[in-house]
């Protein structure tokens, strides 16, 4: 996939500060870069507490006192950076900007993170929203989440959306070479195997080492996690509620984890699978994406669309796209394997559905333009959104302590393919994303977050990200967690579900805890 190079300028040879674009320079850095050895990075985390048989009640909630962060009027370019006209003009949105120690409190080059934090809505007590590293950021996330929500939910919350570090306005990493950028997510669904992967890995571990520096290993769920509490503490607030959607819900157990002590009403809304055999992680991701599949063309058929039978209509795109590429009129190439990118991403996305079943049909006859605006986001810097694909594999290597060789790389992407034709290949790519980013060095604490107040885990059987079978599997290994099951089809149950979404709001709202184990029907 090309496309013009006017649409990503970029300078070279970026450092840190540069290649974050959000980090801020508090003295001298002159002499060799040496990487901290620690992973606090705005303070020490609170002691767990001990075990105990008498379980900690879920806190009141309280509104903010002596809040510090300043809040200027960012309505117009919140509504431009969402794209929605049709949000409500009652509805207000403002920014500010944090300071967040990059790493450690004792960092001598003193670089400090600058998240973008938005706020939504003018309820009383602050719900802090997180989202995946690799879809919306998490103030684009939040507006629009706000736009969906009852009139009732903001009258009590003001959602605030961060930024993770690394992405969307808060610095987006923009080190993985434009051409390196479609090998990463290109994998042919149909044939050949992960060398073009493997290749463009290392390119883009070459040039982000170069550019991010010592920031290379500071962008991770971790310090993200600290990220929210020096959040939490700007906000005025003594406990933290918050919302996180798929890898988001991580950045919150991470937190339950660091700071138990600090932990409001939580609502983890697709947790991921912490399973440390990566492989298997994702050859689930594979099957969920594949299910997904199946319930999108259920609702085509439903709904008497254009595209038919998704299977078919996706294979005669790619092998249209295999003979005789096509081209949109900004000049972009679509490749089978960016084709299938783009689907994947339409199909984690529910309310735009109707639109990939027409962008399909499209495809079909040949014109690309639609499909490939499902792709943009991870691979094209538009002016103000850096693309996705760079905090994506930061923070996804960061997290990660896999590296596996070639061959073993290879015979996975095999195995997924032979079982999921349409996603084995595309999924099992991102075991080969990693191969150049140096693996983690300091072990962290053991999951669990124990005394931690009861955490509300919400889990999608078909969940084309988050699979219900891992969240189930994470939250179990959280004392406090409460689980919800949607035995439903799309990426999150909040929004999708009336059943959580109104457990998710009774949660917040009201402070009930709904009976551990409880199934929603599809």
């Amino acid at each position: 996939m090309r496309r013009r190079s006017a649409r990503r300028p970029r300078l070279r040879a970026r450092l840190a500060v540069v290649a974050l674009g959000a980090l801020t320079l508090a003295g001298c850095t002159t002499g060799p870069s040496v990487r901290p050895a620690v992973v606090e990075n705005d303070g020490k985390a609170t002691k767990p507490a001990a075990p105990t048989s008498a379980p900690v009640p879920l806190p009141p909630l309280s509104e903010p006192q002596s809040p510090t962060l300043r809040w200027t009027d960012c309505d117009d370019d919140t509504r431009e950076r969402i794209g929605q006209p049709g949000v409500p003009a009652s509805l207000h949105f403002s920014c500010a900007r944090m300071n967040s120690p990059l790493d450690a409190p004792d960092d001598t080059q003193h670089l400090l993170a600058r998240i973008l934090v938005l706020k939504a809505g003018t309820g009383p007590i602050p719900l802090v929203v997180v989202n995946d590293v690799g879809g919306d950021p998490g103030s684009v996330y939040a507006a629009r989440l706000a736009a969906q929500l009852p009139p009732a939910f903001l009258q009590k919350f003001t959602l605030i959306g961060m930024d993770r570090r690394g992405t969307g306005l808060s610095g987006g990493v923009q080190c993985v070479p434009p051409e390196a950028r479609d090998a990463l997510l290109g994998a042919d669904p149909a044939q050949g195997g992960l060398g073009d992967v493997l290749d463009a890995a290392r390119r883009a571990g070459q040039q982000c080492a170069i550019d991010l520096d010592t920031a290379e290993t500071a962008l991770d769920s971790w310090r993200a996690a600290g990220d929210l509490d020096q959040l939490r503490r700007q906000l005025g607030l003594d406990k933290l509620s918050a919302l996180g959607r798929g890898d988001g819900s991580k950045v919150l157990s991470e937190y339950a984890v660091r700071f138990p002590g600090q932990v409001g009403r939580m609502v983890l809304d697709g947790l991921p699978d912490p399973g440390e055999d990566r492989a298997a992680v994702l050859d689930a991701v594979a099957a969920g994406a594949q299910g997904t599949l199946d319930a999108f063309g259920a609702d085509c058929a439903a709904r008497g669309c254009s595209m038919g039978d998704p299977k078919a209509a996706l294979t005669a795109v790619t092998d249209r796209l295999r003979t005789a590429p096509a081209s949109t009129p900004d000049g972009v190439v679509l490749s089978p394997g960016i084709a299938m990118y783009g689907v994947y991403l339409g199909l984690a996305d529910r309310s735009r559905w109707p639109a990939l079943a027409d962008a399909i049909a499209a495809a079909r006859t040949g014109d690309v333009t639609a499909l490939e605006s499902f792709a943009d986001p991870m691979l094209v810097d538009e002016q103000g959104s850096p693309s996705r694909i760079g905090g994506t594999i930061a923070t996804r290597c960061n997290d990660s302590a896999t590296r596996l060789p070639a061959d073993q790389i290879d015979k996975a992407a095999q195995g997924m393919r032979a079982k999921y034709p349409q996603f084995g290949a595309l999924v099992a790519q991102e075991l080969a994303w990693c191969g150049a980013w140096p693996v983690r060095r300091e072990p962290l604490p053991a999951a669990g977050a124990p005394g931690a107040p009861p955490i509300l885990v919400a889990a999608t059987t078909t969940d084309p990200v988050t699979p219900g079978q891992g969240t189930t599997r994470a939250a179990d290994q959280m004392p406090s967690a409460v689980t919800i099951s949607w035995q439903g089809t799309g990426h999150g149950a909040v929004g999708l579900s009336p059943c959580v979404t109104a457990a998710a709001q009774a949660f917040l709202i009201d402070g009930k805890v709904p009976t551990d184990g409880t199934l929603c029907p599809a």
